[in-house]
């Protein structure tokens, strides 16, 4: 008597079998019912979750044959292991590139005003700025700032990205950037008087930043209305920065700001 397989699917049929691939953070895939596109940043339980690049996040099912990776369809299997899971994302907001080594410098530069500025910024765009090859510098004031982009002489290969704090019409900062006419610099600025008022309030466990009253310095107002140390700003500047994580700790007037420097000073011509 013959044996037959309970399997009567002919094997023209039969669905082509497809890779397995380990759902690690940064993985960038599609869900192919919904068509939805993100970084893997968490897999658990038979589930794993996506980040869109606006930020948000679903939940899926690892099904069979459910994702789609550069148009091939996968199916996602939970990773393996010991070894530590990398960020999916920089700082930045970006998808992190694990093991990426630092671009040589480009002759292009990003200036800011002062050390508080450089800093922050490298907290959160410096994985970015690494890869790309962008160098940051402070300025130490924007006073200067017609004659210091004439001596830097930014050209198409040397763009000049300035960031400029409380970038208001009207004001003194306005209207040194309105001097300001190569075609191949940027300035661009936010609406804050100091870079620390760029750090959102929630972050930090406060309400509010205080007003402090014209003619005082602006630093030393926050600190004695805070209850602050106000004797060593440069102290209390560190523990803000301390609590700043990501993207998520920032206004956005500073993030697009930041973001549209890199992309003027790293664009082809």
């Amino acid at each position: 008597m013959r044996q037959y397989s309970p399997d009567l699917t002919p094997p023209w049929k039969k669905p082509k079998p497809v890779a397995e691939v380990p759902a690690e953070p940064g993985l960038v895939v599609e869900e192919a019912g919904t068509g939805f596109c993100g970084a893997v940043i968490r897999c658990e339980a038979g589930t794993v979750t996506l980040e869109d690049r606006f930020g948000k996040h679903r939940v899926f099912p690892m099904e069979p044959r459910g994702f789609l990776l550069e148009g091939r369809v996968v199916t996602l299997v939970r990773p393996t292991g010991g070894a530590p899971l990398r960020p999916a994302r920089t700082a930045s907001g970006s998808v992190a590139v694990p093991g990426a080594r630092a671009r040589v410098a480009r002759a292009g530069r990003i200036y800011v005003e002062g050390r508080h500025d450089a800093e922050l910024v490298e907290k959160v765009w410096g994985d970015d700025l690494r890869i790309e090859g962008v160098v940051v510098e402070y300025l130490e004031g924007v006073d200067d700032l017609p004659s210091i982009v004439a001596e830097f002489a930014p050209g198409p290969d040397a763009r000049l990205g300035v960031l400029v704090d409380h970038l208001v019409p009207g004001t003194k900062e306005w209207r040194i950037a309105q001097e300001v006419t190569s075609e191949h610099a940027l300035v661009v600025g936010h609406p804050y008087i100091d870079i620390w008022e760029a750090v959102k309030p929630s972050s930090l466990g406060i309400e509010a930043w205080p007003r402090v009253p014209h003619g005082q310095d602006w630093k030393t107002g926050v600190c004695r209305a805070l209850g602050w140390p106000s004797e060593n700003t440069g102290a209390v500047w560190q523990a803000i920065l301390k609590r700043v994580g990501s993207y998520k700790d920032l206004e956005p007037e500073l993030l697009g700001r930041v973001e549209e420097l890199i992309d003027f000073v790293t664009a082809p011509e």
